[in-house]
């Protein structure tokens, strides 16, 4: 009965993607409270949340109006699935908001259907049986395979985990599942070779898809999959020309285009949507996180017409469609959704983004040019990444490339939380998209503060 929390913690939660020993010895984060970018402690200490949860709280934390939303619609309809037809009001009205967001935010009239489940991974999973089911419809049951990319994250279920290019994931778990394929991941700073342009760079990896096409047999590629910006892998940018002749190649060999949009959708770089931003064509794309704001979990699968008419035109022949969740289309939480659009909307919240994101890169970039162990520091709207290494200059990354998690470490000591990522020695940034101007600042010079506190440090792993 008296037991602390982080007792509780130690000896009745789960973490995800945690070490357990490293908990057993030291003990959960316990955070209580969160209001618009700064979140709260159990021991009352306050920081500025430079990673707005996992990329997600767009809007902030703590906005009543979608606490208001949220009650009013478990007043009104707690729970409505979407199975056999029924439907209930907050997810119509939200799947016909994001289809007319989508085709005029993000240029993408082409656009057909929604289809909702409650996370980015379980979108990335419906996408992927959608690919082979309208495979198989069209007459092509042989196009099963599907192309993904070293360091690319699109969930950990066992469809969408498979697709994540990261080692660290599917240790043990028996992944990749076969027919999965991964090419390399398009980041110039580190797979340029010397004297390569951006373009050339890019046109390099296209050729690579191209070959891996070839091996494989076209008439086996159904899908390829893809973040408009690599973010878990690294926060990863595309490089000039990149997509461009990704689709072109796609195109060629009729592969369906995967768009995930999970951590990029609601804003975080600067348009609304990464497929208006990039000009990208997709045949489905994914969206979670910013849908709701992380208020309440929800993720939708949005779906073009070129797959929406083979399933509409074979439906009285193939049946009914066989996949679903019970909370698709969860009514509370497409509520909390359509709350956080009417903000978003209102406030007109995405327009100042890109202008936020120069204001953090350029503060990162001149504070930190002079550190011994930066590498690279790149972004795009409010989504920036610092890659740390033990000789930039030779790219010789740390043993175990441990370094970015000690400045991470001194970052929540200064009072800032950044994400040190999984696959590449990188420090994420990712506020929520509300975050004034001197909370950057304020962020900005802790952060650097920590990333000079952690020198003696690096300097003893370097030359280690």
């Amino acid at each position: 009965m008296n037991a602390s929390l982080a007792m509780k913690d130690q000896r009745s939660l789960f973490h995800a993607v945690t070490s357990i020993a490293d908990n057993a010895s030291a003990g959960p984060f316990v955070l209580t409270k969160g209001k618009g970018s700064i979140v709260t402690d159990e021991h009352g200490r306050d920081y500025i949340d430079m990673g707005a949860g996992l990329w997600c709280v767009n809007i902030g934390y703590g906005r009543s109006e979608v606490a208001d939303a949220i009650a009013d619609a478990t007043r009104s309809l707690n729970f409505q699935h979407l199975f056999g037809g029924a439907a209930s009001v907050p997810a119509i009205e939200l799947a016909d908001r994001l289809l007319t967001l989508f085709r005029t935010r993000a240029n993408a009239p082409e656009m057909a259907r929604v289809f909702f489940g409650s996370s980015g991974s379980d979108a990335n999973d419906t996408a992927y049986k959608l690919v082979l089911y309208y495979h198989n419809l069209i007459g092509k049951p042989l196009k099963k395979k599907v192309i993904s990319r070293q360091g690319a994250y699109h969930g950990l279920t066992y469809a969408a985990g498979s697709l994540t290019g990261i080692d660290a994931y599917h240790k043990a778990f028996d992944m990749p599942a076969p027919g999965v394929l991964h090419v390399e991941a398009p980041h110039y700073y580190r797979g340029a070779r010397p004297g390569e342009s951006e373009a050339d760079f890019s046109a390099r990896l296209v050729a690579d898809l191209r070959a891996t096409i070839e091996r494989e047999g076209p008439d086996t590629i159904a899908a390829f999959w893809a973040e408009p910006v690599m973010g878990t892998g690294g926060v990863i940018p595309p490089p000039t020309g990149y997509f461009e002749g990704v689709q072109k190649l796609l195109a060629e060999h009729e592969i369906l285009f995967v768009a995930d949009e999970v951590i990029t959708g609601f804003g975080r770089t600067g348009s609304w949507f990464g497929t208006g931003h990039y000009g990208l064509k997709p045949d489905i794309v994914n969206l979670a996180k910013g849908i709701t704001s992380a208020y309440l979990p929800l993720s939708a699968t949005i779906i073009s017409n070129r797959i929406w008419d083979v399933l509409e035109h074979t439906s009285a022949t193939a049946g009914a469609f066989m996949h679903g969740f019970t909370y698709s289309g969860h009514p509370v939480c497409c509520a909390a959704a359509l709350a956080v659009l009417d903000i978003m909307e209102r406030e007109d919240i995405v327009a100042p983004v890109a202008a936020k994101g120069e204001r953090l890169l350029a503060g990162l970039r001149s504070r930190l040019k002079d550190h011994p162990f930066v590498g690279d520091i790149r972004g795009v709207g409010l989504m920036a990444g610092v890659e740390y290494m033990a000789d930039p200059a030779a790219k010789r990354d740390f043993a175990g490339m441990a370094g970015h998690k000690i400045v991470a470490g001194h970052a929540r000591t200064e009072g800032i939380l950044t994400r040190a990522l999984p696959w590449m020695p990188v420090t994420a940034f990712s506020p929520p998209l509300i975050i004034s101007d001197a909370e950057l600042d304020e962020a900005l010079d802790r952060y650097v503060a920590a990333a000079e506190r952690a020198i003696p440090a690096l300097e003893a792993m370097a030359s280690a």
